[in-house]
């Protein structure tokens, strides 16, 4: 079939201008543009498979029932948001489309780019994704940044741009989206009338606040004293990803989730065991000096809704927050397993990559168990090292700028595995050390498919990369298959956390690029193996059926 050819109008180019004339992205003035053969697209679709997202409502009381529709409401203003700052005006874009199969993926992507496969462009005419994303203007250097006289620049809930006579101006993002957010900021107090639980209501009558004002801490802290709720939402500018320029820029996302009582009840015992943990991480004294909080809550959660930044591209299935050093520091963090997305991947996902992947006599030890297990302890493990460099530049995060992503999911990552081991060895976690050895080699396995402009995409190619040349498995030349060499995996992820550990600690910016660009890339015959997961039409990630309606709630 042939493509199909699309002509954008001056009037319609017009209108894909973001403030003060800075271009987002989209296909330029008068272009003709085309998406790839419908064919292509549709081969594309079928790297996502559909999962129908439900939960076990049974237990919510009426009122509860109640408030999960206004907090789906919000959340699809979360959504609105995370368009206009990744890509720019959503509805031009998708109008302009012909074919069913691009406007689709388009959806998926939140623009014409490719999440999976290094945001490569899929619509002729648009050009690749700016790392400003449409949080920066795209003709703006980081020369011309770093030398702007604007004291919020840096701020994660501020947009650059310029004004009438060019130069740099901030816009505070309750400014930018003042109508939205007071509309979601109605919906979230509306819903806290509903809450029976005082926390809850105290909490989401604080991020309406939040949402109004761009001052986010108050309410963090009191999400983390949040105990006994059922219902949760995380819901505003969160996560940093999106920016690859600086890192600086918070993303829009929402996620409205049902509390498991009875797994939430066989986590909770892990977070006391962070501060000794930390006192016996591989590394120097000086970089583990913090202390982590010890009274965070582990929770296992069913998410009955993803919106925005969380929503694009490969799915999130736990989450660790709140980003605020000064909250991890005082209260710690809340770490959130999403059980019935994390399943799904499992079956979907996982157990056919183990089965073409890894060597027989070792996919035995791919279980479900230690595959949360591994990405429970990923968001445990964030609590964990360093978040303030011992060398005077700030916290890790600004010293990092645009690496500190990639290499925080890489910490997590690693620390995790030392965390299940040093637990393992304790008699505090159930199952064989093997599961969770070889099902980590399994998940590097999924999580590398997510591309390299993924930061646990990223993240993963180094650590495979690192644990290749340690020889902490083999690959069998003939069936293509792996196996790992535990004894030598574990010596490799002492290495690598010391490594990761100690770039962080001194804000080492040019070493992490360093790192990242050496050792981050894919090989050519990893390549090759990851071609036979997509020949055998083993999906790379899921996209979701939701809303009340899927609930069963109108």
């Amino acid at each position: 079939m042939k493509p199909t050819h699309i002509l954008l109008a001056a009037a319609l180019a017009a209108t894909l201008l973001g403030c003060s004339s800075q271009k987002t992205g989209e296909a330029h003035e008068g272009a003709t543009v085309q998406t790839e053969p419908t064919g292509a697209l549709q081969e594309k679709l079928g790297m996502y498979t559909t999962v129908r997202l439900t939960a076990d409502l049974s237990k919510l009381s009426d009122r509860d029932r109640q408030m999960i529709p206004l907090l789906i409401e919000a959340g699809k203003i979360m959504d609105e948001l995370f368009w206009y700052e990744a890509y720019g005006q959503r509805d031009s874009l998708l109008n302009a489309l012909a074919d069913e199969s691009a406007k689709q993926f388009v959806k998926i992507n939140y623009g014409p780019w490719d999440r999976l496969n290094n945001n490569e462009s899929f619509i002729e005419g648009v050009g690749p994704k700016p790392d400003a994303a449409n949080f920066y203007p795209h003709d703006m250097t980081k020369e011309e940044f770093e030398q702007a006289d604007l004291p919020d620049k840096t701020s994660q809930y501020t947009l650059l741009r310029r004004n009438a006579s060019g130069k740099l101006v901030t816009v505070p993002y309750h400014t930018q989206f003042r109508e939205q957010v007071e509309r979601a900021s109605d919906l979230l107090r509306e819903a806290a009338t509903l809450a029976d639980d005082q926390g809850l209501k105290k909490y989401l009558n604080m991020r309406a606040q939040a949402l109004l004002t761009d001052n986010y801490q108050p309410s963090d802290l009191a999400w983390m004293d949040m105990k006994n709720n059922t219902i949760d939402v995380v819901i505003g500018p969160i996560e940093t990803y999106e920016d690859k320029l600086f890192g600086y820029k918070a993303a829009h996302e929402a996620y409205i989730l049902i509390k498991d009582m009875e797994w939430s009840k066989r986590l909770e015992k892990y977070a006391a065991f962070l501060p000794e943990l930390q006192k016996g991480l591989p590394v120097g004294a000086s970089y583990k000096k913090e202390m982590p909080g010890s009274d965070a809550d582990l929770n296992a959660y069913d998410v009955i809704y993803y919106a925005g930044d969380c929503n694009a591209g490969s799915k999130t299935i736990a989450i660790n927050l709140p980003n605020d050093e000064e909250v991890q520091l005082q209260k710690g963090t809340r770490r959130l397993q999403l059980k019935n997305a994390m399943r799904a991947k499992f079956d979907k996902i996982m157990l056919p990559i183990a089965e073409e992947l890894i060597v027989p006599d070792q996919q035995q030890h791919v279980t479900f168990d230690a595959f949360f297990g591994n990405t429970m302890f990923h968001e445990v493990a964030h609590g964990l090292g360093i978040k303030n460099t011992i060398n005077g530049k700030g916290t890790v995060r600004e010293a990092l700028k645009e690496h500190a992503s990639a290499l925080e999911e890489g910490k997590a990552d690693i620390l995790g595995l030392y965390m299940i081991s040093q637990l393992h060895e304790k008699g505090e976690v159930e199952g064989k050390l093997e599961d969770y050895y070889t099902t980590f080699l399994a998940g590097i396995f999924r999580s590398v498919r997510f591309g390299a402009a993924s930061a646990h995409g990223k993240a993963n190619m180094v650590r495979f990369n690192f644990f290749r040349d340690q020889g902490a498995f083999s690959r069998d030349e003939q069936t293509g298959k792996y196996r790992v060499d535990y004894v030598k995996m574990r010596t490799a992820m002492n290495k690598l956390s010391e490594l990761i550990l100690t770039l962080q600690g001194n804000g080492d910016y040019a070493g992490v690029g360093d790192l990242l660009n050496q050792q981050g890339q894919i090989s050519t015959q990893l390549q090759s193996d990851l071609d036979r997961l997509s020949q055998n039409n083993i999906p790379v990630d899921i996209v979701f059926e939701q809303g009340v309606e899927v609930l069963g709630l109108r």
